[in-house]
């Protein structure tokens, strides 16, 4: 892709003979972002693989003597690494990487903003006491009902690869699904649905989470969407980011659409990317024009209606290291929106998908967790859903999440977009000159506004030495690899 945020990082684990030192990755990329501290996660890792490439250098100049003694000590460093990542450590290696983040809730009295929900934390009873535990309570019910995806292994390999597991690289797409699966759910069953206590459970809920199943018959599994994104730059065992996300999912709903022409109900809803320009990768704030999304409706529909239910992704890079913080404010007030669908972003080098908001904090689900592969049968009401949902609820500040995001929001109908219309227009209006985005009714009454001054007030486009590691010749992920998540 042509910008400095859409570029994919592709470093093999080198050999003797083939040792690069300098190494370049997307500067503000959801996978990896931008780091330029000088105690950077790219030099951690960096420090890691020289001192293991040191020892292979070695060994090929040693005597047999030293051979032996060398090929002991490389044996024990890769028993570490296995033992490492057998133990379900590499998001905890991660976290130390680029600073961990806090899990529960902080000790703020403050509303929480989950989804467009609000919950009153600080209660007053009548005897003067504060009493958090009822909205407490139903945001943590809330959080846990809405639907996780991590990464897997043991899937069948995508398209002619061998590639058998998206642990380390796929992180963007379980963010991604994890955002239409909301919709889904929203749009299904209502936004007031909660996960039963009490099996079976709705035929509507196990249908959408057999959508997702890993496996090519599935309509949004991550083999169809690396196929859909091709053109996007998608591959499996590759980074993507967000713009070029978002642009994946608008090309695997028009191919099912196509495919399987209106009786595919597999995703009910028009797909339509607010971006700023045609490749949506030299900035501006992006435009929801009302003209596109009907247009957008009317073809989804074959013509046979004016409006449909539809999903607004908008990509944006909202700066160069971390996220300008005149966007703070207009990003907290999104979450406030009964059309929220939440944010694809995360740390740099880490895609999460952040679901609510309080002050200055995100809560975010997590996908970076690897689980054996589930594909749920549609027609079974009673399987296990466990690995489907979290009860961990993780807290990042708001400035420390990457400049480069997306923002999901879902219209069911006509009156709905209209209202998400009225509030995104007066957030632009109260935003200072900095909207995240704006609203016109057609194209002729555009009004450009540049995000340029998002940028911290320097043109360069700087990059990070982030290291990758990507699939063997043969399209082969090794779980005992070392990779960045």
């Amino acid at each position: 892709m042509k910008g400095f945020h859409e570029r994919n990082v592709a470093l093999k684990c080198p050999s003797k003979s083939s040792i690069d030192s300098s190494h370049s990755s997307p500067s503000s990329g959801s996978e990896p972002g931008p780091s330029d501290c000088k105690f950077s996660k790219s030099s951690v890792w960096s420090n890691l693989f020289a001192s293991a490439f040191s020892i292979f250098d070695t060994y090929s100049e040693s005597s047999a003597c030293e051979k032996k003694a060398l090929h002991a000590r490389n044996n024990g460093w890769t028993a570490a690494v296995k033992r490492v990542v057998s133990g379900g450590s590499m998001r905890r290696i991660h976290e130390r990487v680029l600073g961990p983040s806090k899990i529960g809730i902080s000790s703020s009295t403050s509303d929480i903003w989950l989804l467009g929900v609000c919950y009153k934390i600080s209660q007053v009873s009548s005897s003067g006491d504060v009493d958090a535990s009822d909205g407490l309570a139903a945001f943590k019910r809330d959080f846990s009902s809405r639907i996780l995806m991590t990464y897997r292994k043991g899937f069948d390999a995508i398209g002619d690869t061998k590639i058998r597991s998206d642990l380390g690289w796929g992180c963007m797409l379980r963010s991604s699904q994890m955002l239409v699966a909301q919709a889904l759910l929203f749009h299904q069953l209502g936004r007031s649905w909660r996960k039963p206590f009490q099996k079976p459970f709705e035929q509507a809920y196990i249908e959408i989470l057999h959508q997702f199943g890993d496996s090519e018959a599935t309509a949004f599994s991550i083999h169809n969407l690396v196929e859909a994104g091709k053109l996007y730059g998608l591959a499996a065992g590759s980074w993507v980011g967000p713009y070029a996300m978002c642009r994946s999912w608008e090309s695997l709903a028009r191919s099912k659409r196509e495919e399987n022409g209106l009786e595919d109900q597999s995703l009910p809803m028009a797909v339509y990317v607010v971006s700023g320009d045609e490749d949506g990768e030299r900035g501006g704030a992006p435009v929801v024009c009302v003209e596109d999304a009907s247009r957008h409706c009317f073809e989804f529909s074959r013509c046979r209606a004016d409006w449909t239910p539809i999903l607004l992704l908008v990509p944006l890079v909202l700066g160069l290291d971390k996220v300008n913080s005149r966007y703070i404010p207009s990003l907290q007030a999104t979450f406030t929106f009964p059309q929220c669908l939440g944010i694809l972003g995360g740390k740099p080098g880490a895609s999460t998908y952040i679901v609510g908001v309080q002050e200055e904090n995100v809560f975010y689900l997590d996908p970076h967790d690897v689980q054996p592969v589930v594909n749920l049968s549609q027609d079974n009401l009673e399987a296990d859903t466990s690995s489907y949902h979290c009860d961990i609820i993780r807290h990042i500040p708001l400035d420390s999440i990457d400049p480069s995001l997306a923002i999901g929001f879902f219209c069911r109908d006509k009156d709905d977009f209209d209202n998400f219309c009225l509030r995104a227009s007066k957030l632009a209006d109260e935003s200072n000159g900095a909207p995240l985005f704006t609203v016109a009714q057609n194209h002729s009454s555009f009004k450009p506004i540049s995000h340029g001054n998002a940028l911290d007030d320097t043109s360069e486009v700087r990059e990070d030495d982030s290291l990758g590691v990507v699939p063997d010749m043969d399209g082969s992920i090794h779980e005992d690899d070392w990779q960045l998540l």
